[in-house]
């Protein structure tokens, strides 16, 4: 462990490559895409290919390397496999994020706004 510092203890190194490694995975934007999907509720392959708009092989290696690491979870029901993500806190993580992402894209920043109100 690190330093403790303002209260808080530095996470080990192996944590950091830990989480280094899951957002690796969620860098890709299609698979951020699943996962904010997934966060919503779970579906099976067929209709996140939909949602997100990808073919359906590359949305199931996308799928695959998420399960591989442990973010979304399957299970089977008749024919379909059906994914889902297991774990509440990569859901909070990547609502919040998407989230607050997207309320910033709805707001014009300052430096735009004079431009407009300047008639440039």
């Amino acid at each position: 462990m690190g330093e403790d510092i303002g209260g808080f203890t530095d996470p080990s190194g192996g944590v950091l490559t830990e989480a280094a490694a899951v957002f690796g995975l969620l860098a890709s934007p299609a698979r951020l895409h699943l996962m904010w999907s997934l966060s919503q509720g779970e579906s099976d392959v067929t209709c996140l290919a939909d949602r997100v708009g990808g073919a359906l092989p590359a949305v199931s290696q996308h799928l695959a390397k998420l399960k591989l690491a442990g973010l979304v979870r399957s299970r089977r029901e008749g024919r379909r496999q059906i994914y889902y993500v297991d774990d509440p806190d990569i859901v909070t993580v990547v609502r919040v994020t998407v989230g607050q992402l997207t309320a910033r894209s709805h707001q014009v920043p300052a430096p735009v706004r004079r431009l407009r109100e300047a008639g440039v």
